[in-house]
């Protein structure tokens, strides 16, 4: 079981990252996703989940309206889309699936 998180990095206050999550050694297809980041010295925070269809998500308050979560099965792979950057969004992004694993992260630093 692999998952590999990539698209993270240095932005400013207001701009855009789009998080690519790639899945392997499992049926990507069957299982739901989930987007978390953690700062140091903090618990790790849900930011956006999505159903094995695509067809549900859900949202931290603190992301909705900036962020979208979604996914393609044929590629194997999971998307977060990051607008409206703001500071506090500062963290590493990792992707996860329930009772399988996750990756080893991506770090998202917000600054001017």
């Amino acid at each position: 079981v692999q998952l590999v998180e990539s698209g993270g990095g240095l932005v400013q206050p207001g701009g855009s990252l789009n998080l690519s999550c790639v899945a392997s050694g499992f049926t990507f297809s069957s299982y739901a996703m989930n987007w978390y980041r953690q700062v140091p010295g903090k618990e790790r925070e849900l930011v956006a989940a999505i159903s094995s269809a695509g067809d549900n998500t859900i949202y931290a308050d603190s992301v909705k309206g900036r962020f979208t979560i979604s996914r393609d099965n044929a590629k194997s792979t999971a998307y977060l889309q990051m607008n409206s950057l703001m500071t506090e969004d500062k963290a590493v992004y990792y992707c996860d699936v329930e009772h399988i694993g996750r990756g080893q992260g991506t770090q998202v630093t917000v600054s001017s």
